[in-house]
């Protein structure tokens, strides 16, 4: 990370708020991306408005509801408390990565849909990115452990039956889907 400098003008800060500007390399669902930000801008900022993959909720802006979930080098975390600066050099995967090369759904994805395992859908992909590395943990979970696989993640329509039970099935899918691939 560098705080660019113009040799006329100095250091680089942003128009509005003076801050300086950093130049940032995000490698984000396999495409690497140049941006320049503040310090303090959070990862799930620069995710959302400067790289328009707005699929990253943010909720509480604390970490504990779980919207803001990706995966940074293939372990759930809580985009709004981590800066993007502190990105540098990690894999990020948000909720757009986990489809397939083709653009259909990934496995994780189809559970939720055949389950119902959403309704206003607005912490959807905070729970199928932790649930897409808990799978990758644990690729058989009891019923049990796929309730605590998603225990870190609030939902305030569904209940939780249906997303334990898309849990459950996208471990059935991805099973299939690996058969499938050694045939």
């Amino acid at each position: 990370m560098r705080v660019p400098t113009d040799p006329q003008t100095g250091p680089q800060t942003d128009s509005q708020t003076g801050e300086y500007l950093h130049d940032v390399r995000l490698r984000v669902n396999g495409v690497v991306h140049d941006l320049r930000v503040p310090a303090r801008r959070l990862l799930s900022d620069a995710l959302r408005h400067d790289l328009g993959l707005t699929g990253t909720h943010v909720g509480c802006e604390h970490g504990v509801c779980g919207a803001c979930t990706v995966l940074v080098d293939g372990r759930p975390a809580r985009a709004c408390l981590m800066l993007a600066v502190a990105s540098v050099g990690a894999e990020i995967t948000t909720v757009e990565g986990l489809t397939r090369p083709d653009g259909s759904l990934g496995p994780v994805q189809q559970a939720f849909r055949e389950c119902h395992g959403l309704q206003c859908g607005f912490c959807t992909p905070g729970f199928l990115t932790t649930v897409h590395a808990g799978l990758e943990e644990n690729p058989d979970p009891t019923h049990e452990e796929a309730r605590e696989m998603i225990g870190g993640n609030l939902c305030r329509c569904t209940g939780y039956q249906n997303i334990v039970r898309a849990v459950e099935r996208a471990a059935v899918l991805r099973r299939e889907t690996a058969d499938g691939d050694r045939a």
